[in-house]
Order: C-alpha cells, then sequence, then structure tokens
C-alpha cells in the first residue's frame, strides 16, 4: 500500500489535471518497498522518499517548461544528460532524503546481492575419510 498520496505529490510538482499520478505513485512505492527494510527510516521519512520518487516518475512522463515564447511559439522543457534519478530534481531529492544511500546505490547502477546458504554445513557434507575438493 502507498505511503503517499497524489495530493501530497501535487504540493510538490505542478500535474496535468489528465493525468493520473496513480501509475507514478505505484512505481514510487515499489522502489521504496524495496529499499524500505535495509534502510532504517522510519514511515514518515520513507513517505517523502516515495513523494519524491512520484514526481521524478512523473517528471519523466511530463518534463517540466523552463521557458516559453510567444513569437514565434516555442517552448523549452526541462532536461538533463543524467541517467537515472540523476535525471530530475525530485530524483535527486529523494536520493538526498534517502540517507542510507540505497537509492544513490541504485542510481549508479549497483546492485546489493545478499547470499545465504541453506545447505549442509560443510563439515556434515563429507564423507568418512573422504574431502570433496569441489566446495
Amino acid at each position: 500500500m502507498a505511503r503517499t498520496t497524489s495530493a501530497s505529490v501535487e504540493a510538490i510538482i505542478e500535474v496535468d489535471a489528465s493525468i493520473s499520478l496513480t501509475p507514478f505513485i505505484e512505481a514510487a512505492n515499489a522502489l521504496v518497498e524495496e529499499i524500505a527494510s535495509d534502510s532504517g527510516h522510519n514511515n514518515a521519512r520513507l513517505e517523502l522518499i516515495e513523494r519524491w520518487l512520484a514526481a521524478h516518475f512523473y517528471a519523466m512522463r511530463d518534463p517540466r517548461v523552463t521557458s516559453e515564447r510567444a513569437g514565434p511559439v516555442g517552448a523549452s522543457y526541462q532536461s538533463a544528460v543524467a541517467l537515472r534519478l540523476n535525471s530530475s530534481q525530485y530524483g535527486q531529492m529523494a536520493m538526498t532524503l534517502d540517507t542510507s544511500g540505497l537509492l544513490n546505490t541504485i542510481n549508479a547502477g549497483k546492485i546489493q546481492v545478499k547470499a545465504v546458504w541453506l545447505g549442509t554445513p560443510l563439515e556434515q557434507s563429507r564423507v568418512e575419510g573422504q574431502l570433496d575438493e569441489e566446495v
């Protein structure tokens, strides 16, 4: 269940009323759920991170206008050469709020892998008088 709301996201980013925030909040929630158990953050901090991530995902769909012209008609949109969360001020803020550094790790393309051995302890797997050299 999402921690943030459409109203909370709308408080930090101007949205087009014809675009639902639901898919952006769902994506943000999925990412926050992934980092929540290892981050040590309380629910209030996780909601803030989720809010800014939702705004980031929305900004990817509906880029921010940085300047408009009346003649000849035209507009410039916010864009960044950076990838992932660095590509918007909202993603950057989400990483700043995540003091555990997990979003920075994800943003850098580094994946944390955890492994737990569920097999038989090595000592118990040896046949009497025989060692398994491949272990």
